[in-house]
């Protein structure tokens, strides 16, 4: 009689891999921090970028002393535009400026979109509107620099240290950059503006 010897299957008992649970833990971290130290960095620029439309609007208005002498102020019957836009020396839209510079009208827009990209920007809300607006301003004060030119329209050099790229193209991106992010979730009123039914049935709003 042939006896067969069937091999006997025992349990195999596995025990957890503590290297893999403490190494996705901490790459689970490492992501945590990362993602928390971009925001923390997008919401500085953000307050930075805020406070430079706000304490223009400011200064202007009311005449600190440092842009805008004190008692040439918005306030005190001084023009926001007239300084800048009727020293224009240079660039495509030259005489348009000059004509535009201390209109009532261009005062109005100007001082309303420092307001209204600061205020934007530094509670972290209508973050795409504030980089529509910021974008349009910076455009507008890019051509009136014109950094392409190399000599004024008296014949003098313009000093323009860079053919293209200025602060005003800077501050563009970063406006648009802040709003492509959401920016103004963290120490901002972004999350709250999110859930405002306006702005959930119309994403523009964000």
């Amino acid at each position: 009689m042939a006896v067969h010897n069937h091999p006997q299957h025992h349990p195999r008992f596995r025990f957890p891999s503590f290297h893999r649970t403490a190494t996705a833990q901490a790459a689970t971290d490492t992501a945590a921090a990362t993602t928390a130290t971009r925001a923390y960095a997008f919401a500085s620029l953000r307050l930075l970028t805020g406070f430079v439309f706000l304490w223009a609007f400011l200064d202007k208005t009311f005449g600190f002393g440092y842009a805008t002498p004190s008692g040439k102020g918005w306030i005190d019957g001084g023009s926001p535009t007239k300084g800048f836009l009727s020293s224009v020396a240079a660039g495509p839209m030259e005489s348009t400026f000059h004509d535009w510079a201390g209109a009532g009208w261009a005062n109005w827009l100007f001082m309303l979109g420092l307001l209204g990209v600061g205020i934007a920007l530094v509670s972290g809300v209508a973050l795409r509107l504030a980089a529509v607006a910021g974008t349009a301003m910076m455009a507008l004060m890019w051509i009136a620099e014109w950094p392409p030119a190399q000599h004024l329209s008296d014949g003098t050099l313009s000093m323009s240290s860079n053919p293209f790229a200025d602060y005003h193209l800077i501050y563009a991106v970063v406006i648009i950059a802040l709003a492509a992010a959401g920016a103004g979730v963290t120490w901002g009123l972004g999350k709250v503006w999110a859930t405002l039914p306006i702005v959930r049935d119309h994403k523009w709003l964000k």
